[in-house]
């Protein structure tokens, strides 16, 4: 499905920003002793990433916003108080009753008419967050809306001495991405695509020894995908991407050649390979922040295009494309920009 805010009031990505865990974890972390003679460990294609950032114990995803927000409020010169549309994607809610969205708003100084704490679309949460915005500002219903991803289950799930040691721990990494929209057309979002596939939802659960995982136990609850669906898992993985990407090519008139930057959520290098592959996309376009952060979930879209920005991968003018599937594939979006289309 399209859409997006080409029609209505014309609607702006005006900057992202990022924040980092100050602690940075290598590979050493997830073994007892010495790192194995293993060649998987180094692999170019499936090994885990050298290096990545884990959240503190106590951190809260309501304190990786504000000091993700707060730098990038200031450099675009908009008080907090303008913000009127405030949406969350957090992997590891603190709270089990209430979203992070009235906290961060107090932390921020704001109180947005618009506060959704979203907990579903995963990895792919911020090009449907852009979508959720442009629609509200397109139609006149806000002007300025904050979008936050959280990852913060390395240093917390993955970081458990017993889960630790399992291979799928050393992948994924922690950080914040947040972005900016705004109703102008300085760098305008051109349009979003979504893709919907609900029998997908049930390939990743929760493991907690038969319990549900708030209950007491001995065990240590974990995050797994269904080792019998693990074929059909990578399938629709590699293949939703790119057709949702050329979905959201085709519905704004473009061509998949004209992508200038793709930015992607990062699960692993043989995901990144693949679609960049399979859309004739060459790697200098396609930015991959994996081997430093690691996965980082939701947190991917928004963290590696501000590593783009800062790192001047993006010049005005410039297509840009950010896509990524969620969870086991339930849920794939895409959305383009012109980066200061008018500079």
């Amino acid at each position: 499905m399209t859409g997006g805010s080409t029609a209505g009031r014309a609607v702006s990505v005006a900057g992202v920003g990022a924040y980092l865990p100050e602690k940075v974890v290598g590979l050493d972390f997830f073994f007892d002793g010495p790192l194995p003679d293993d060649p998987m460990l180094h692999s170019p294609l499936v090994g885990p990433p050298p290096l990545r950032h884990h959240v503190a114990p106590d951190q809260r995803a309501s304190d990786m916003i504000h000091r993700a927000a707060t730098p990038l409020l200031n450099r675009l010169g908009i008080a907090a108080t303008d913000i009127d549309i405030l949406l969350t994607n957090v992997l590891v809610p603190d709270e089990l009753f209430t979203g992070c969205g009235a906290e961060t708003a107090a932390l921020l100084g704001c109180a947005p008419e618009w506060t959704i704490d979203l907990h579903n679309t995963g990895c792919a949460s911020f090009a449907y967050m852009m979508r959720l915005a442009g629609a509200l500002i397109s139609t006149g219903q806000a002007r300025t809306a904050l979008l936050a991803n959280v990852q913060n289950a390395g240093g917390q799930v993955f970081s458990q001495s017993e889960v630790r040691l399992l291979p799928h721990a050393r992948t994924p990494g922690d950080g914040c991405g947040v972005a900016v929209l705004t109703a102008d057309d300085r760098s305008p979002l051109l349009g979003t695509a979504v893709r919907n596939t609900p029998s997908a939802a049930a390939d990743l659960r929760v493991a907690a020894e038969g319990r549900k995982y708030w209950e007491p136990g001995t065990g240590q609850v974990d995050v797994r995908f269904d080792p019998a669906r693990t074929q059909q898992t990578l399938d629709l993985g590699n293949r939703v991407v790119p057709e949702v990407v050329r979905e959201l090519c085709e519905d704004i008139d473009v061509k998949v050649n004209d992508i200038d930057v793709f930015i992607t959520n990062q699960p692993n290098r043989t995901f990144l390979r693949n679609w960049r592959d399979a859309l004739g996309i060459p790697p200098e376009r396609h930015v991959d922040t994996y081997d430093n952060l690691g996965n980082l979930y939701g947190a991917g879209l928004p963290v590696t295009l501000d590593h783009a920005l800062r790192g001047g991968r993006v010049r005005p003018g410039d297509l840009v494309v950010v896509a990524g599937f969620a969870h086991a594939g339930d849920f794939a979006a895409a959305a383009a920009f012109r980066w200061q289309a008018g500079a």
